[in-house]
């Protein structure tokens, strides 16, 4: 084992130029979901000239591939999220993901053939908002694999990942236009609609239960003061800590819907409520893998914040990974990139997303996971409870 990981460290460190650049290059051109084609261009393209085959275009999504390497019978899977948020650029570090996905799969293709393994990078679009990987899930692009894995850069070093179920809801009212001065009793207003959903929402948070969260912004709510809207458009999302807790009977999706048709039936108004995007769930840690990695990344020198459990679960954000760990053991540890106060999603963070920090946490976090791969494959225990995994069959 320590061969093979001196192996892929050492082809870690040759494509690290490479792979930074492109950490870089992703950075500078940010795309948003399912609008990431530079981004998935120039991941492919890096693996391509290392010998992976790349398939292009996958679950009906433009900018989905799937690069594999190798033919062993372990196939392990590293995710390459590539969108960037609207308005603030690469905020949560994708760049630094994808990066570090693809530097990972080069490592583990170095040792691919004496470990059993087969790699496969995932160039997963749309984390930010759509849910990428969940479309892929259901497309079955990860049928076979038997262990997923990716990093997230954060303010804080964590070998295991807590989050909560979250769910999107788009929302539009419709009503009708008058002159707000000559004739406003022969307008429905539609702003009028978004406004009692939003005094309701308010109410509504006095009630919900711990792990419970509320979100939303207003996208459109007319456009002169002088014509009563006619149409309004808002967008929200409602967490809970688990998808039960989320969607089932009296969940807090099912109140935060009532709170929109109240809009409608104090205002006259015709309501659309758009329910079309999955459902983020809970993530499941695969504990073996959880160790295996904090003590490859503290071999690499890395530091894990002392947080209790109880406290990252109240802060805990969403990803479509977690539908991931539900049917295939997963990783999604947080590596740390200094962001001198900042934290991620906020815009100051992007720019400490490239520089010597994140360039670091591009390269331990690549040749964690790639180790982590490889104690997985070399573990006579840990391969075949993985092998037997739910997602085994090929």
């Amino acid at each position: 084992m320590g061969e093979l990981k001196a192996t892929a460290e050492a082809a870690a460190r040759r494509a690290a130029e490479e792979v930074l650049a492109l950490s870089h290059s992703i950075h500078a051109e940010p795309e948003t979901a399912f609008e990431e084609i530079e981004t998935s261009r120039k991941a492919t393209d890096v693996l391509r000239r290392h010998g992976f085959e790349v398939e292009t275009g996958v679950a009906d999504m433009q900018t989905a591939f799937v690069a594999s390497y190798g033919s062993g019978d372990l196939v392990i899977g590293v995710c390459a999220e590539l969108d960037a948020l609207p308005g603030v650029g690469h905020a949560c570090g994708h760049n630094i993901i994808a990066a570090s996905g693809v530097l990972a799969g080069l490592a583990l293709a170095s040792v691919a053939d004496r470990a059993g393994i087969t790699a496969k990078v995932f160039g997963t679009p749309a984390e930010e908002f759509g849910g990428g990987k969940i479309f892929m899930l259901r497309a079955g692009v990860f049928d076979g694999v038997h262990a997923a894995m990716m990093v997230h850069p954060g303010d804080q070093e964590h070998d295991s990942h807590f989050t909560r179920s979250v769910v999107d809801l788009e929302v539009r009212y419709t009503g009708r236009p008058a002159h707000s001065a000559m004739a406003p009793f022969e307008g429905i207003n539609a702003g009028d609609a978004a406004t009692i959903a939003q005094v309701s929402i308010g109410l509504l948070r006095q009630h919900l239960r711990p792990g419970e969260l509320v979100h939303g912004i207003v996208t459109e709510a007319g456009h002169a003061p002088n014509v009563v809207p006619h149409s309004s458009s808002l967008l929200y999302d409602a967490r809970a800590d688990t998808i039960a807790d989320l969607e089932g009977p009296g969940g807090v999706k099912e109140r935060l819907i009532r709170c929109f048709e109240a809009g409608a039936v104090a205002t006259g108004c015709d309501v659309e409520i758009k329910d079309d995007w999955p459902a983020f769930s809970e993530f499941r840690n695969d504990e073996p893998m959880v160790a295996a990695y904090r003590r490859n990344a503290e071999a690499l020198g890395r530091t894990f914040s002392d947080v209790p459990a109880e406290q990252r679960q109240r802060q805990a954000g969403s990803t479509d990974m977690a539908n991931v760990s539900l049917e295939i053991p997963a990783i999604h540890p947080s590596i740390f990139v200094d962001g001198q106060g900042s934290t991620p999603h906020q815009p100051e963070f992007a720019q400490y997303c490239v520089g010597p920090d994140a360039d670091r946490a591009v390269t331990d976090g690549g040749i964690a996971l790639c180790w982590t791969a490889i104690d997985m494959a070399t573990d006579a225990d840990q391969r075949e409870r993985l092998m037997a995994s739910r997602k085994a069959e090929s």
